[in-house]
């Protein structure tokens, strides 16, 4: 038995009033998912614990059938172990975002583009470096990632209380408050503003002012925490496979629970990613083991930025570059497969942040179900099917043992 977790990130929304009071999913052309859907369980599950931010590391946490409540210790910890980063006991990890933002006047500053324009991964790559050469130390140490994510490792201890926010969460918003709270930690007031004069003057956002581009003319430092204590899912439920997406915190999931990290050239975490590389790396992952996971992040990225139609085309990507020529391939191999189709959390286009509410998904089984679902795959149908079928919301634990068919070993 081959397993497939198909992950279009941010994927699900409400009704947007641009799309005729439809969400993308409904708007989508997606014959890929709404074959499997009509032949499928749809399940609701919680990959957000009460309590817990709605982020993707504690989601996708949840998908992979880890308890956050066991396991979570912070976002960039899994970003650091994807770019191969071991951080000692008394070591921090800030995922740090290259950012652009505004000084309107009167103290006050605006995060304007959490992802500065989504600046390439090459010209982000000399900027991190540039700030390493100038403010790397023993306590501080930049990392360069992919795009606008990066990481920075902190030697030392948080003061009580201290708490970062994302700056995904704040788009076109006044981030004063958040900003002056690094004032707290003594090391990284300088951090900030030599970062900002290296930016400022760099040759790389010079030249992206000059083709009218936004630069990053700032850091944002975000998702703090210690490594946390991971077993494998082969040691937890048996299985042995790949992971594939563009994303760090994604990549750094699938090293701590054991998985092959596969990178696909081209892959970018946006609408131009390398679909097609992505899905032939999951086929051949399945040629020689039986799992494997997928994540497309474009949906979230067009969700964060509140672009309605640009998601729509994210979710018919996601469906007819992903989904269809992995069911396809795996048909014409006549291997017997489950294969599931979700979202990690919501990221409603109207809001242009997450929400931490339960997932539709839907569960397929090439061998059949004695019930299947004979709805398409859309936000409001999983709900209707879940509700007429009396079962309860899953935690993610709970889900990935249904999926996989086997409890969990501790």
């Amino acid at each position: 038995m081959k397993y497939i977790l198909l992950i279009g990130d941010g994927m699900g929304d409400v009704p947007v009033p641009s799309l005729d009071g439809r969400t993308p999913l409904e708007a989508a052309e997606t014959p890929a998912m709404d074959r499997l859907a009509r032949q499928a369980e749809m399940l609701l599950v919680r990959t957000v614990p009460e309590g817990y931010p709605p982020g993707s590391d504690v989601a996708n946490l949840s998908l992979m059938g880890y308890e956050p409540e066991r396991y979570y210790t912070g976002r960039a910890p899994l970003e650091a172990a994807s770019l191969g980063v071991e951080l000692a006991p008394e070591e921090i990890a800030f995922r740090c975002n290259l950012v652009h933002v505004e000084r309107p006047g009167d103290g006050r500053l605006v995060m304007v583009d959490y992802s500065s324009g989504h600046i390439t991964t090459d010209e982000s790559r000399q900027l991190i470096e540039a700030l390493q050469a100038a403010c790397g130390n023993d306590r501080l140490r930049l990392y360069p990632g992919v795009s606008y994510r990066h990481l920075l490792v902190y030697r030392g201890e948080l003061p009580a209380g201290f708490a970062t926010v994302p700056p995904h969460d704040h788009s076109d918003r006044d981030v004063t408050d958040f900003f002056q709270a690094y004032r707290q930690i003594e090391a990284f007031p300088p951090l900030l503003a030599t970062a900002e004069s290296i930016l400022a003057d760099h040759p790389v956002n010079r030249e992206r002012q000059r083709q009218g581009k936004r630069t990053a003319n700032a850091i944002w430092l975000w998702g703090e925490g210690k490594r946390p204590a991971m077993s494998t899912l082969e040691a937890r439920f048996g299985i042995r496979g790949g992971l594939i997406s563009a994303v760090d915190l994604l990549k750094g999931l699938g090293v701590l629970g054991g998985l092959n990290v596969v990178d696909v050239p081209g892959a970018t975490g946006y609408l131009d990613t390398n679909y097609e590389g992505k899905a032939q790396a999951a086929l051949d992952v399945l040629a020689k083991d039986d799992f494997v996971l997928v994540h497309v992040e474009a949906p979230d990225e067009t969700g964060h930025q509140g672009l309605a139609q640009e998601k729509v085309r994210a979710v018919a990507d996601f469906d007819r570059r992903i989904v269809g020529p992995i069911v396809e391939a795996m048909e014409r191999r006549g291997e017997p497969f489950r294969l599931v189709v979700t979202m990690d959390h919501y990221t409603p286009v109207h809001r242009r942040t997450h929400e931490d509410w339960p997932v539709p998904m839907f569960l397929y089984d090439s061998r059949g179900i004695a019930a299947p679902s004979g709805r398409t795959y859309t936000e409001a149908n999983v709900q209707a099917a879940v509700r007429a079928s009396g079962q309860a919301t899953l935690s993610g634990a709970a889900f990935f043992q249904r999926f996989v068919e086997r409890e969990a070993r501790g």
